[in-house]
């Protein structure tokens, strides 16, 4: 059963009057331009001990536990909208958010109809931070009328990750392609790269180096790492593993539950792992690899997207 509720980002605590800063005028993006994708589509992620939720400073990032984690190849950027959209071609897949919802007792008239979750800057006539959206799908993560986090449709953006896609979506991509989605503990490994947690990523000079929410949140994106909203993949430097995106620009799928011991494979939640573009010191602040949320498994969103694990690929030779 599709689970509708929107528990993410839970932002109540901010004051609407924050909001008012939105009608003022953006500052100009700093221009960037992104490298060519790079050839190289997996790296090597070393097994070893990794300490999960080292350095929490949100109570659902603890306790650091201590797991052992086999080695594994890891896929250097987000899936995009390009590779999405060539499984799509060759199933015929259609995504939760394109299918009808179930029908819930009390639920607005908007929810009867295809659509996904939406972020939008809450107003005085709108203090919803989260949103139905009619047609909202991976190929308009906006809707129709586009919003927040970009225009209405994906043309030109085969680069950018995809987005609004359910677990049972990333699972099917992720079958096709005959690859899978990480573990929690795999993720966390391939995100520390053998280094500790950033309290933000910067460069020395202060340089955002990844894409995330520079301002105070949800007011004011200064855009100081040159988007507002999603980046294309691999954008910006990779970790020292060579694995691009894995703090900010969107949340990643884990196949770990939020409850290991839910028996009801249908409902729940699942962790989700990185952070995303609304990611901001002020809030959330999630862009750490000891950060976590959780999504419920039948919702995807506009600030979702997906990496997979390669299971199979045999370890690089020693010589």
């Amino acid at each position: 059963m599709r689970h509708l509720a929107i528990p993410l980002l839970w932002l109540s605590g901010i004051a609407l009057a924050a909001c008012s800063a939105q009608d003022e005028a953006q500052p100009r993006l700093v221009e960037r331009t992104c490298p060519p994708l790079p050839e190289q589509k997996w790296a090597w992620v070393p097994g070893g001990e990794v300490t999960i939720g080292a350095d929490a400073r949100l109570p659902e990032e603890g306790p650091a536990r201590t797991v052992t984690v086999a080695g594994f190849w890891m896929a250097t950027h987000e899936v995009t909208n390009a590779e999405f959209a060539a499984f799509v071609r060759a199933t015929g897949y259609r995504t939760m958010a394109e299918r009808p919802p179930p029908v819930l007792p009390g639920a607005p008239p908007e929810m009867h109809q295809p659509g996904s979750a939406v972020f939008t800057v809450p107003t005085a006539d709108q203090p919803s931070w989260w949103r139905w959206v009619v047609g909202a799908q991976w190929r308009l993560p906006e809707g129709p009328e586009g919003g927040f986090g970009g225009r209405g449709d994906i043309a030109g953006k085969d680069r950018d990750p995809v987005v609004q896609i359910a677990y049972e979506d990333a699972l099917a991509y992720a079958r096709w392609a005959g690859k899978a989605l990480p573990t929690e503990a795999q993720w966390e490994a391939a995100a520390r790269a053998g280094g500790a947690d950033p309290r933000e990523p910067v460069a020395a000079d202060g340089s955002p180096q990844a894409n995330y929410y520079q301002g105070a949140f949800p007011a004011r994106d200064l855009g100081l790492d040159g988007f507002q909203g999603r980046a294309p993949v691999a954008c910006y430097p990779a970790n020292r593993l060579g694995i691009f995106d894995m703090i900010g620009n969107v949340w990643e799928w884990t196949g770990d539950p939020a409850d290991p011991a839910s028996a009801d494979p249908e409902s729940g939640s699942h962790v989700i792992k990185g952070g995303s573009y609304l990611c901001a010191a002020n809030y959330c602040a999630r862009y750490r690899p000891a950060a976590r949320q959780f999504q419920e498994r039948g919702l995807g969103t506009d600030h979702i997207g997906i990496r997979l694990i390669d299971p199979d690929r045999p370890p690089p030779s020693a010589g």
